[in-house]
């Protein structure tokens, strides 16, 4: 059995990213296997990453991550609303990987919001919400965390705002990466799932700002779904 500390700061060069690739025939798992909310029901067509798995993988990445970037100060930066729940799952398991190894990465939290999409549609423009502190980041070692890069535009819209502050490293982490052929190319540095060109909800994931209190990942009945709540105030 590994050794925690072994896992933790091994004098490991960085490897290339490795992630788990969901195929586009992934039939996932039937409702009916999991607790899902009453009222979401009838708008989701399947679990597409169950929340053990989530976990599981969100724990191997911040082993790497530890790995990597271990003996520098990190600047954990949580991209909202999406990456709330990822990010605090993720610095969880750093947290505790802290605790248990010889040494341990000192740890700082910030947060931003990144707006570009209304409802279904991506909108051409990408606000940044927060972005006067970024200057706050010079010369510091950043650690971005996000829950999903789709095209990537967005991202690469980030991290060039953060180059204008010379922060010392930058990082991405992202615990989805999505299959389209809209991609700009962009991959972060640390993927948890690659998953096909669909429509995903749950773990903090967001269709008109519900779905984030579902615990997996699934795949949306959209027409059904985007009718139901595209206006719906209680």
């Amino acid at each position: 059995m590994l050794n925690i500390s072994e896992v933790c700061f091994a004098q490991i060069e960085p490897k290339v990213a490795l992630l788990r690739q969901i195929p586009d025939d992934e039939k996932g798992y039937e409702l009916d296997l999991f607790c899902v909310p009453k009222h979401y029901e009838e708008d989701l067509d399947r679990v597409i990453i169950p929340h053990g798995l989530i976990m599981d993988r969100t724990e191997r990445l911040a082993r790497d991550i530890v790995r990597d970037m271990g003996g520098h100060h990190i600047v954990a930066l949580c991209v909202l609303k999406g990456g709330y729940k990822f990010f605090s799952d993720l610095l969880d398991y750093i947290k505790a990987l802290n605790q248990n190894c010889d040494k341990s990465v000192p740890l700082t939290v910030d947060f931003i919001r990144l707006k570009s999409y209304c409802n279904d549609q991506s909108t051409n423009s990408v606000k940044v919400i927060g972005g006067d502190e970024l200057s706050t980041l010079t010369g510091k070692n950043v650690l971005i965390v996000e829950d999903i890069v789709e095209t990537g535009r967005t991202m690469e819209t980030l991290l060039s705002l953060l180059s204008e502050c010379n922060p010392k490293m930058v990082k991405v982490v992202s615990l989805l990466v999505k299959r389209t052929p809209r991609s700009s190319g962009y991959r972060p540095d640390y993927m948890g799932f690659e998953v096909p060109d669909w429509f995903l909800v749950g773990y903090a994931l967001d269709y008109n700002e519900y779905f984030r209190d579902l615990g997996h990942i699934c795949i949306l009945n959209e027409k059904e779904a985007m009718d139901r709540w595209m206006n719906h105030f209680g």
